[in-house]
């Protein structure tokens, strides 16, 4: 074969082969803008939920059980009776109160009666003065023995109606902690109900959010009128829809922890949230004044460090790293290393390089977007 036609072969394949290479389309890339923004930081903090108000149940006299006049875990109304003690003991004492009481009224009209013929007797001087004074004071006696009398009647009133055994508030009752039939005594708790309508969420915060809420916008004070600031979260991760307010601050800072208690109420209609479950408080504790944002997944995590690819107007691909802060939602605030309105890769990083072009078009999303393992995100 000439050796002119081969040396002209290589050339022939080397100049397709770069023909080829140097037409191939740049990858496609989805990006999302920068976006600049006032942003609410939230803190989440562990709270017991616990009844506005929590009776135990006590008789204030002893005896037997005879009978259970409430349904366990039933919503009560305040009076409503809950137990029936044996009152028959006390009925026998109020009936011998109130004819103890009869007689000394009945002893207490005659000594009148004596005061006053024993005045007319002495005008005329036919009693001597010691008849009077004695029966003066058996007058004196009889009104005191009327007033004792009264009052052993009141306190047998009491003790028969207290074998009623009723609720002190409206609220939602336990489960009885005894039998028809117990002898109980005034020690003994029967049950307990629990006012859970509106209900008290107990949770701690730190001694230094407690400060920057006093320096700042004061979340962390009793709420001023109708204004909600408190958000719960409950065990299945879904944000119970009635927002709540802060009603109390404890006294102190607990020297143990470094924490201060808090105390917040939300409205509970239909008795959904009961005394003893846990949640989540989710409060906005400060706002970021023009803070930058990124979706999550515009985030690469390389050896502890985040890192961005930045699309310039003319399709060019830039590698940064970033400071990142906290996660809102989907999204990151970034601290540093971003400018408003610059365009990040969230589709598509793993197949660029720095100084590569790019075609670049908008992001699409969805339900599905996630944080990325390592961030910062918002509570505690």
């Amino acid at each position: 074969m000439d050796t002119r036609i081969a040396s002209v072969v290589p050339l022939f394949v080397f100049a397709a082969c770069h023909k080829t290479v140097a037409s191939a389309p740049p990858p496609t890339v989805e990006v999302a803008e920068v976006l600049q923004s006032d942003i609410k930081i939230h803190r989440q903090w562990v709270a017991t939920l616990e009844g506005f108000v929590n009776a135990d149940i006590r008789p204030q006299v002893e005896g037997y059980v005879r009978k259970q006049a409430y349904r366990d875990g039933a919503y009560v109304q305040a009076g409503d009776v809950l137990f029936l003690i044996d009152p028959r003991n006390y009925q026998a004492a109020l009936d011998h109160a109130k004819s103890t009481l009869a007689r000394n009224i009945a002893a207490l009209g005659k000594a009148r009666l004596d005061v006053k013929r024993d005045r007319e007797l002495i005008a005329g001087q036919f009693i001597p003065q010691q008849q009077l004074d004695n029966d003066v004071a058996a007058e004196l006696e009889a009104e005191a023995n009327v007033g004792s009398a009264r009052a052993n009647l009141a306190q047998a009133q009491l003790n028969h109606g207290w074998t009623q055994v009723t609720s002190p508030l409206s609220g939602i009752v336990g489960i009885a902690q005894l039998q028809v039939g117990s002898l109980v005594s005034t020690s003994t708790v029967m049950t307990t109900v629990s006012q859970v309508d509106p209900i008290k969420a107990e949770f701690n915060i730190s001694e230094l959010e407690y400060l920057t809420s006093a320096k700042g916008n004061q979340w962390a004070r009793p709420a001023q009128g109708d204004d909600p600031v408190l958000e719960l979260i409950l065990e299945d991760d879904s944000t119970y829809p009635h927002p709540g307010g802060v009603v109390a601050i404890n006294r102190q800072v607990d020297p143990r922890t470094g924490t201060i208690a808090v105390v917040g109420s939300f409205p509970n209609p239909g008795n959904l949230l009961r005394p003893g479950q846990y949640g989540k408080i989710r409060a906005a504790v400060d706002v970021r004044k023009g803070a930058l944002l990124v979706p999550v997944r515009a985030l690469n995590e390389i050896q502890g460090s985040y890192q961005v690819g930045v699309v310039d107007g003319d399709g060019k691909v830039d590698v940064r790293n970033v400071q990142c802060g906290q996660q809102v939602a989907n999204e990151l605030i970034v601290e540093r290393g971003l400018q408003a309105g610059e365009k990040v890769i969230v589709e598509g990083f793993a197949r660029v390089r720095p100084g590569m072009r790019v075609n670049a078009k908008p992001a699409a999303f969805g339900s599905t977007d996630s944080a990325a393992p390592g961030v910062a995100s918002e509570g505690r």
